[in-house]
């Protein structure tokens, strides 16, 4: 097992991404643009493609893309805004189809939009 490198910081006591066999599991990422510190702008089509893109950078730093992405678990504030959370995530990963689950929860910290993701790395694909 080893922590992934990434241009990504954890605000907390953990690592953005662990490599561990053949996966790569990826913490939770929050809707915060990194180069302001701030809510992604846009609304929650913003919010949810900031957390994704984070999510690629991390991915990157583990020799992984998009297409590598297996699981997304997608923490949103309100299930009211399912339909902008699809269409944001299908305009993302356009025909790749990573299975996912998007849950309703509580407060976020102020923003309304976290994901975590799970990928398979590249060449280690099953039969």
């Amino acid at each position: 097992m080893r922590p992934v490198v990434s241009e990504i910081k954890p605000i907390g006591h953990y690592s953005p991404a662990i490599v561990s066999g053949s996966r790569v599991y990826v913490a939770g990422q929050p809707s915060v643009d990194p180069a302001t510190g701030k809510t992604a702008e846009g609304g929650i089509r913003g919010e949810v493609l900031m957390a994704l893109s984070r999510v690629e950078t991390i991915l990157k730093g583990a020799g992984c893309s998009r297409e590598n992405v297996t699981m997304c678990r997608i923490y949103v504030t309100s299930i009211k805004d399912w339909a902008e959370v699809n269409a944001a995530f299908a305009e993302f990963f356009g025909d790749h189809r990573p299975a996912r689950i998007v849950l309703p929860v509580g407060d976020l910290g102020g923003f309304n939009v976290e994901l975590e993701a799970e990928a398979e790395l590249p060449g280690t694909e099953a039969l």
